[in-house]
Order: structure tokens, then sequence, then C-alpha cells
């Protein structure tokens, strides 16, 4: 798959909070924020019924699972 290379402009405050949890997680901040633009994606383009966001502590990134209905997680609004 080709990659291409894009420049984007931030907040101070927001990149210094992307740079920590990217340290935190060790990896990179272009790991962390292309992670970021397919979960937004896939949220707002492809919701599945019953989808959440599972945000997970700092050992881990956030990752997409379904869960059943009042499970605790981030709603997607997508329910049945």
């Amino acid at each position: 798959m080709a990659v291409s290379t894009v420049n984007i402009s931030f907040q101070e405050d927001l990149l210094k909070q992307i740079d920590s949890i990217a340290r935190d997680e060790a990896r990179t901040r272009s790991e962390l924020i292309r992670e970021a633009a397919r979960i937004y994606i896939e949220s707002k383009h492809f919701p599945r019924p019953g989808a959440f966001v599972k945000l997970r502590s700092v050992e881990g990134a956030a990752d997409t699972e379904s869960f059943p209905k009042g499970d605790v997680g981030v709603s997607l609004g997508c329910f049945d």
C-alpha cells in the first residue's frame, strides 16, 4: 500500500497531549494519529449496530469492539 506524507497543524496544547499519549504507549505520533483517523472514519461512516469504542488504559490503544447494550464504553450512537 502506498504511503503519503501530509503536513497538519495542531494547537500546541493538543500536540503536547498527542505526544504524551504516544510516549506513554511507546508508539510514534504518526501511529497514534493514524489510529485516531481510522477510528473516527469507522465510527462516522461505517458504524456497526451495537458498536462501542472501548477506551483502554495507557498499556493499550483505543480499540473498537462489540459489547452488549449496557456495558461500559463510549457509545457511537449506532444501536439497533
